[in-house]
């Protein structure tokens, strides 16, 4: 009993010395996969801010996402705002294989 308290001491003790993550070192974001051809992204974005039902405003022309104007940087956003808004519900971040999950936020790199 006494070696099962000190297991418990120890393991309650390194709990308590190790950092905590903020909130936002546990986000992740939808993103188009740089291997995917541009075709197949161009299909996936268009489901997501058609069907799908994502908010795809921002990255039309004059907007505050539009520039990069690429299809990968189109499609990352239009993934990933699905991906935000529908995740609690069933929603994922496949799109046909055209997009993958990341913890580095993207607007950083």
């Amino acid at each position: 009993m006494a070696m099962l308290r000190i297991i418990m001491l120890a393991s309650l003790l390194l709990l308590s010395i190790l950092p905590n993550k903020s909130d936002a070192e546990y986000e992740q974001w939808c993103v188009a996969d740089e291997q995917t051809p541009d075709d197949q992204l161009q299909a996936a974005m268009d489901w997501a801010c058609g069907q799908g039902g994502a908010d795809c405003s921002m990255i039309q022309v004059n907007k505050a996402c539009y520039n990069p104007n690429t299809v990968r940087d189109h499609a990352s956003y239009a993934f990933n705002t699905y991906y935000q808004n529908f995740k609690r519900n069933g929603g994922s971040c496949f799109f046909k294989g055209a997009a993958l999950i990341t913890e580095q936020d993207p607007s950083k790199l």
